[in-house]
């Protein structure tokens, strides 16, 4: 379902729109407010438990209202780690409306499997742009109608107003309806923490809910509102996706990462491990899209909504760095946490050691905590940026994928069980080897399978010539004619001009001794398909084979 909508907003990308910068949402503190109902509030730009506790959203949005069959999905949703779960509704506009009952029915599923419940109403998608598309205002009616299930439930349920309420055309039009909407509901006298998404079809890339964020968050007069941007292959590199997320942490304003994908497509790559590693570096919310059942399956977390065949999406933010399983920490309310503000001490500062041309290994002496430390962070520290690359729950950790012949700086942080984060380590510098020369231990074939006008389908096998396995391991090289890829099968690409990086699937994660694996791809092309010159392995050169 979801792949569709975003043909939109990519292409309008495409004809030259850009995510502007902007003045931002004013550099000001958020006003702390006294929530209505003591429930999920929030108080100094942070959503917060009636106790207090920081609530961070490590969640996956589910279909609710396209497979209302399904309802096993929100038990495993929970088997997986995640915290929140995002319930798609329809108030009846464009699809079958959600009854009371039967949303009462979806709060007892969150409650009964331990989880937040993020309610939204998907009807409002793309409202004009797309002749379909309901109005806020229709959804905030819906909302009010549900007064007598939802009061009661302000520890449980967010409620999302209305799913990516405004396309591309006069995004600016968002604002008023939103202020308005969030003002029905207060005045109808619900109560809970409410949640509104951007224009742009979620995705704001003319900066219109940033610029006009304080505005709207001023319009509540509970203060008990979060902001919510989707992420998409408009933000397909870092530095949009930080500058961002810090814009509104800086100006104190509540935001989370309310739908995110990673696998490219052909109108972009979005860089999923900027969003989850900066989301949790700050410490916000994210909503993976989505469980299972998009008409595009590529976004499927699960295949057929069966728990047992994660997607190598799925497996992604379950199960990779920064992912849910690594972050999650279940709302205080149905016992998660103990309520512990108090951080661990600073861990000692890490010493190095064997260093190869692709990994090195940190040990540190222990941090100490109140209740105890559950987890280490090893960070890179790049200038002012941190980037997470490895979590250990003892005081050591091996780092590997690092580009050979090359510094970088190392940090520690230590975690305990209520995701307190103590202050970074002393840094350690560390060199890695030079890599090996030309077909010192890989050797990489490229062909053109077949072209057509306009794009190409190619075919790269990695062959290694050395005497150990290679794993975990990072393909570079560069395209000569301005080819883009936009499909891979057997890896995931990042490219930024001509530059390609390619890290593996799980299934090609391994190179044994004199094997190899193959990676096919589909690309765009405007002419000449010259075939790239030189490929390097984890840092090292490669031998072109035929």
């Amino acid at each position: 379902m979801k792949r569709n909508r975003f043909l939109a907003a990519l292409l309008a990308v495409l004809a030259g729109f850009f995510l502007t910068t902007g003045p931002g949402p004013a550099v000001a503190q958020a006003e702390s407010r006294e929530p209505l109902a003591g429930g999920l509030h929030i108080s100094d730009g942070r959503l917060r438990e009636a106790n207090g506790n920081d609530f961070v959203m490590r969640g996956i949005n589910h279909a609710h209202t396209w497979y209302p069959g399904e309802t096993q999905s929100l038990a495993d949703i929970k088997a997986v780690g995640a915290n929140t779960v995002r319930v798609v509704l329809s108030d009846g506009h464009r699809w079958s409306k959600n009854s009371p009952e039967d949303v009462a029915g979806v709060i007892s599923q969150c409650k009964a499997n331990r989880l937040i419940c993020v309610l939204e109403v998907h009807d409002t998608t793309g409202y004009g742009e797309d002749a379909a598309a309901g109005t806020l205002d229709h959804a905030a009616d819906y909302w009010t109608g549900l007064k007598s299930v939802l009061a009661g439930e302000e520890n449980y349920v967010v409620i999302n107003i209305g799913n990516e309420p405004w396309g591309n055309t006069d995004p600016a039009g968002w604002t008023a309806p939103t202020i308005a909407a969030v003002r029905k509901l207060r005045a109808a006298g619900l109560e809970h923490t409410i949640m509104v998404d951007a224009p742009n079809w979620g995705q704001d890339l003319q900066g219109v809910m940033r610029a006009n964020a304080r505005s709207v968050y001023d319009s509540d007069p509970t203060g008990d509102l979060i902001f919510s941007i989707h992420m998409y292959s408009v933000y397909d590199t870092a530095q949009e996706i930080t500058d961002y997320l810090n814009a509104f942490v800086d100006a104190g304003l509540p935001l989370l990462i309310g739908e995110f994908g990673g696998p490219p497509d052909q109108w972009g790559d979005p860089d999923e491990n900027t969003m989850m590693a900066t989301a949790e570096r700050l410490r916000l919310g994210y909503l993976a899209w989505s469980w299972s059942g998009n008409t595009d399956p590529i976004l499927d977390m699960a295949t057929d909504f069966d728990p047992g065949r994660l997607t190598d999406w799925g497996k992604r933010v379950i199960n990779g760095p920064d992912g849910i399983a690594e972050t999650s920490r279940e709302a205080t309310v149905y016992g998660g946490g103990s309520g512990d503000s108090q951080a661990p001490t600073v861990p000692g500062a890490p010493v190095a050691s064997a260093v190869t041309a692709t990994s090195a290994t940190l040990t540190w002496p222990a941090a100490t905590d109140n209740v105890g430390v559950t987890a280490y962070d090893v960070v890179r520290v790049s200038g002012g940026t941190e980037t997470r690359i490895a979590t250990s729950t003892g005081t050591t950790a091996t780092l590997t994928g690092l580009t050979a012949g090359t510094s970088y700086t190392f940090g520690v942080y230590a975690r305990d069980a209520a995701g307190n984060r103590s202050a970074r380590s002393a840094t350690v510098g560390v060199t890695t080897k030079e890599g090996g020369g030309p077909g010192s231990g890989c050797a990489v074939g490229y062909r053109v399978v077949g072209e057509w006008n306009g794009g190409f389908q190619g075919e790269i096998t990695i062959r290694n010539t050395g005497t150990a396995a290679i794993t975990d391991w990072s393909l570079a090289f560069a395209f000569a004619n301005g080819q883009v890829i936009t499909t891979m099968w057997g890896g995931t690409p990042r490219q930024t001009a001509a530059a390609v990086t390619v890290t593996p699937a799980p299934y090609t994660a391994t190179i044994p001794a004199g094997g190899s694996v193959a990676l096919g791809f589909l690309a765009n092309r405007a002419g000449t398909n010259s075939v790239p010159s030189a490929f390097s392995l984890n840092g090292g050169s490669c031998a072109v084979s035929p």
